[in-house]
């Protein structure tokens, strides 16, 4: 009987033990059920409870933002944009349409940091709500900001636009209310570029990521919502730097461009490099023009071009505005070529030294380091024997060919182009010690010295550059030449007229051979100097630019100035040449009446003040201040030190309700490299505090971050918790799971306890 005794207290102890087990289950199973209910329970749509979101089902869902619960994420606010562009004559008319759509449950103010063209006069702003229409007015930068933040506050709608650099602006949008959507229109004029034969209007849609140096500053004194630290060297970085959306997550930003052209001359052709265009002929020589495929993302810089029909080159023209009782002009003349002005071959006037300086930084990772080299390699190839010349690639540092420019015989060009074929795009973009390097040559007073820099332009310490460039110029020229979908025109325009030069745009691998030739057609023929003008007698103008660059072949003389409204007479324009002169008379009766040339005159005036504020190292004194504010107020333009800010009357948000600001990302520039945006991200994380890399990307803001690793690793995101308790359920689901293995164990443990083979028990009656 002892066997049995001892199976009997076994078999207690067994049933003991997983009674234990059942009640601990069902207790816990009715505490998770309580607290499942009570989180059912209706909430202030301020806190919602999250939910879970695989990979493939946010890719299907759109952007999302963080909020500062880390386990919230809010659809983040959409924007599309609508761009009409007016062309007549040389001058251009756009108008910026920026819907701002809230597909979220909460308030939200919308910030959206995007380029313009970098001489654009921005002079309007309209904020569209429903019907309504609310015009914006232009104030000095910190009362704008004062009266957007007050209108923020109180729950109207308002929106302000800033200038961040001539060619990056930003717009915020407060109180987008839950299922909204609130319109944007900025206007702005602009003057046509002319070069080799052609007219071109550049819009740009996306800013490329910038190399900012420095030490980073106090990450709490931020000042914008970019991915980059605000710097010593640059304090607004973080301004203008919007972050960049994983590619892998799809295009956003969608664009509409038309274009209506009424050139004043017949056309022979019309075209755009980068993307399809439809066009349409209409009466007068006027042309409709839109993309083909009606919206495409803003990942690229739209250009379009035409050329005068055969024999129908306008030669000069003079475009006026009546305002307030003075006359506006904008000037355009044509000088001869330079083949006009010798009347010989053309071919090399000077031996020269010139010195190309090569951006291979990791912003030129992709197609535009193919390019970038593509252009160097041919341009050592036009090299004559009786020139000189030196290579200077940089990235984080500058390393040169040779020691000093040397002949352009076949042993040193051979070594130039294996350099060049051996070169990778790496590090960041420090323009500065490669510039150092070309602007301390010896002049050789014999040769023309000449420097060619090839880069993409992405840096945010332009002003610095600039600097440097006026003060060691010395009697180089400097020629810029623009590689990539989107580079930075303001650096790239104004780098080249700080140096004298000429800046040549390349977009595409196709357009190195036409580009390149161009641009030594203007480095090998005669140069303008010397531009002198005579005003008719008794005529004060006002003229800008104040100092006249020099003239290359193929590019126009362009001048804006104001005189009393009665003038009459001609101006008499002159310059001298190697070779010859030049001499041309143009009567100050306007051939058309133009509304946006006083916008024109009054941006170059601004644009004249900083350059001359620069050399003088007065740029942020307060006279330059004083003058620039004058002029922006008095025409009514964005400036660096005024705003345009819009205010709805009405009250929309009700005080009790949260608002949340959300910074729109940017999609990454065509062509470039997503590597490259996560290695400046993981190298700004790592580097040590005092590294200028330190400054390239603090780590991207948790939406953008989390995004870009749940597509990677196909983990889950908490999203806003939108119907049923989906996660509560799913842990009771788990818990009766574990239940039922409980009871299944239970039941055949005692099962088998009866039958006599658990271990360790005898058989009943052995």
């Amino acid at each position: 009987m002892m066997p049995f005794r001892n199976l009997e207290a076994r078999s207690r102890r067994v049933i003991g033990y997983a009674t234990l087990v059942y009640v601990f289950t069902v207790a816990l199973l009715l505490a998770f059920a309580h607290t499942a209910l009570a989180a059912t329970e209706p909430a202030a749509p301020a806190a919602p409870q999250p939910a879970t979101v695989t990979a493939a089902a946010l890719e299907a869902g759109g952007l999302f933002l963080a909020t500062e619960d880390p386990t919230r994420l809010l659809p983040a606010p959409l924007q599309s944009s609508e761009v009409d562009i007016s062309i007549s004559g040389p001058l251009a008319r756009v108008v910026v349409r920026q819907t701002y759509a809230n597909p979220s449950n909460v308030w939200l103010e919308g910030i959206y940091t995007f380029p313009l063209p970098d001489k654009s006069a921005v002079d309007r702003l309209t904020m569209i709500v429903g019907e309504r229409r609310i015009e914006g007015v232009i104030q000095e930068k910190e009362k704008a900001r004062k009266t957007y933040e007050k209108a923020k506050r109180e729950g109207r709608r308002a929106s302000l636009v800033d200038q961040e650099r001539p060619n990056i602006f930003t717009t915020q949008v407060a109180n987008i209310g839950p299922g909204e959507s609130i319109t944007i229109e900025i206007q702005y004029q602009e003057n046509l570029r002319f070069s080799d034969g052609g007219f071109s209007i550049r819009f740009p849609m996306v800013i490329r990521p910038r190399f900012n140096p420095g030490n980073p500053l106090v990450a709490e004194a931020r000042s914008g919502t970019g991915w980059s630290w605000d710097t010593t060297e640059v304090p607004d970085a973080s301004r203008i730097t919007p972050h960049i959306i994983d590619p892998s997550m799809g295009p956003i930003n969608p664009v509409q461009i038309k274009v209506t052209l009424d050139p004043g001359f017949p056309v022979g052709k019309i075209s755009s490099p980068y993307h399809v265009i439809d066009v349409s002929r209409a009466a007068d020589n006027r042309y409709d023009i839109s993309l083909a495929r009606g919206r495409v993302p803003a990942n690229q810089d739209f250009v379009l071009n035409w050329r005068p029909a055969p024999r129908t080159m306008p030669t000069a023209g003079v475009f006026t505005e009546i305002r307030d009782g003075e006359a506006y002009h904008l000037l355009m003349i044509m000088p001869p070529s330079g083949k006009q002005l010798t009347g010989e071959r053309v071919g090399i006037v000077h031996a020269r030294e010139t010195i190309f300086i090569l951006d291979v930084s990791g912003s030129m990772a992709g197609p535009a380091i193919h390019q970038a080299k593509a252009a160097l390699l041919l341009a050592l190839g036009r090299l004559s024997p009786q020139d000189s010349f030196n290579v200077i690639a940089f990235s984080s540092g500058a390393t040169p060919l040779f020691q000093d420019a040397r002949p352009a015989d076949p042993g040193n060009l051979a070594a130039a182009r294996g350099f060049v074929k051996r070169l990778q795009a790496d590090g960041g973009t420090n323009m500065a010690s490669a510039l150092q390097l070309a602007l301390t040559g010896d002049n050789d007073l014999a040769r023309l010295r000449q420097i060619i820099f090839i880069t993409d332009g992405a840096v945010g310490n332009e002003e610095a550059l600039f600097t440097m460039i006026s003060q060691g110029l010395g009697a180089s020229r400097l020629f810029t030449v623009g590689i990539s979908s989107s580079p930075n025109s303001f650096f790239m325009s104004e780098a080249a007229e700080a140096g004298r030069g000429t800046y040549t745009f390349i977009g595409s691998s196709d357009e190195v051979a036409e580009k390149m030739s161009g641009l030594f057609r203007k480095l090998e023929r005669p140069v303008l100097k010397d531009i002198a003008i005579d005003w008719p007698e008794g005529v004060s103008a006002e003229r800008y630019p104040s100092a006249i660059p020099d003239l290359y072949d193929g590019e126009p003389l362009v001048l804006a100035f104001r005189t009393a409204e009665a003038s009459g007479g001609a101006v008499n324009i002159s310059g001298g040449a190697t070779n010859g002169g030049w001499a041309r008379s143009l009567s100050l009766t306007p051939n058309h009446i133009n509304p946006g040339v006083a916008a024109i005159w009054a941006r170059s005036k601004i644009l004249d003040i900083t350059r001359l504020a620069r050399r003088s190292g007065q740029q942020n004194g307060d006279q330059t201040r004083e003058k620039i504010v004058r002029v922006a107020l008095s025409h009514q333009l964005i400036s660096k030190y005024t705003s345009l800010v819009a205010v709805d009357d009405r009250v929309a948000r009700p005080q009790a309700n949260e608002m949340v600001s959300a910074a729109v990302p940017s999609n990454l520039p065509a062509g470039a490299d997503p590597a490259f945006v996560t290695l400046k991200r993981s190298r700004a994380a790592n580097a040590p505090v005092n590294s200028p890399t330190k400054s390239l990307a603090p780590p991207a803001p948790p939406s953008l971050r989390i995004h870009r690793d749940a597509l990677a690793t196909g983990n889950s995101l908490p999203l806003p918790q939108t119907a049923t308790p989906a996660t509560q359920r799913f842990l009771a689901g788990i818990l009766a799971l574990l239940l039922i293995v409980v009871l299944i164990f239970v039941t055949l443990a005692y099962r088998r306890l009866q039958a006599g083979t658990l271990p360790g028990v005898p058989v009943r009656g052995s």
